[in-house]
């Protein structure tokens, strides 16, 4: 029989909105110390920075642009689940990375994009709206739920940004919470058990992987790193192997090997 699946995690969705509008505000005040020099060096993958930045702004635009929109018909279960949001995300690479050229080109003054966008999310996403369904890419959604994904898209490109330019750039606590542990639950969820415990503090805490399950004292199987490096193994940006060998994670017992099942989005 297989291991059971866990209950999804609830999240507030006041806090998650109040945290997708800081994060995007400490990534608004690095857009404005950026030189046209830092712009133009490799930001993410083909991306340069002034394009990385410019995709950032879609992590709220689209969140607003679904709300100008009729709710979707189809009854009050949305299409797509929280949890199975990031193994959607792959499959929308390519259409993605177009968008964002055109976006990045059709506005040159960024500071100004970013108050439009800030401004309109603001305006047209209230709160206490968190069971209405939207749009996106992958499919309908909890407005609730979209606005988790919009917090771990913002902290991973926060991330991608500090890595490309080297500015310090700070992380709303409640944004980096929630990225942490979406996708420490997606990883329970793509592999249930309770054999491997995986720890992220002071976010998360999770048992995965099938097998003997641990019920007291020390765990056999012991996972933990920090917050940014779990969410740079969870994307890609960051190897299993390169990470052990830089000392970013520890991981004890002969099941303790999470490579198999990273990253979990692209």
């Amino acid at each position: 029989m297989p291991p059971a699946k866990k209950r999804p995690r609830a999240y507030d969705m006041s806090r998650t909105r109040t945290a997708v509008l800081a994060q995007f505000a400490h990534v608004q005040d690095a857009l404005r110390t950026l030189t046209p020099e830092q712009l133009a060096l490799p930001g993410l993958g083909e991306w340069t920075v002034r394009e990385l930045v410019a995709h950032m702004t879609t992590a709220l635009e689209r969140v607003s642009r679904s709300m100008e929109l009729p709710e979707p018909a189809g009854g009050p279960k949305p299409e797509i689940a929280l949890l199975e949001w990031p193994f959607s995300t792959a499959g929308n690479a390519v259409g993605i990375a177009g968008h964002t050229r055109d976006l990045a080109e059709a506005h040159p003054d960024l500071g100004a994009l970013y108050e439009e966008t800030a401004a309109r999310f603001a305006e047209l996403v209230p709160v206490g709206a968190g069971d209405r369904l939207v749009t996106t890419r992958a499919g309908t959604m909890r407005l609730g739920d979209f606005l988790v994904t919009r917090a771990v898209e913002l902290v991973v490109h926060t991330d991608d940004l500090h890595r490309a330019t080297g500015l310090d750039i700070p992380y709303d606590r409640q944004a980096l919470a929630a990225c942490t542990r979406l996708l420490a639950d997606a990883l329970a969820d793509k592999a249930p058990g309770g054999s491997v415990e995986v720890r992220v503090p002071p976010f998360a805490v999770l048992q995965c992987i099938g097998g003997p399950k641990h019920t007291r004292g020390t765990p056999p199987n012991v996972v933990e790193t920090d917050p940014l490096t779990w969410i740079r193994l969870a994307t890609g940006r960051t190897q299993w192997a390169d990470a052990l060998e830089a000392a970013q994670v520890s991981a004890s017992g002969e099941r303790a090997d999470l490579a198999p099942l990273l990253p979990l989005m692209g």
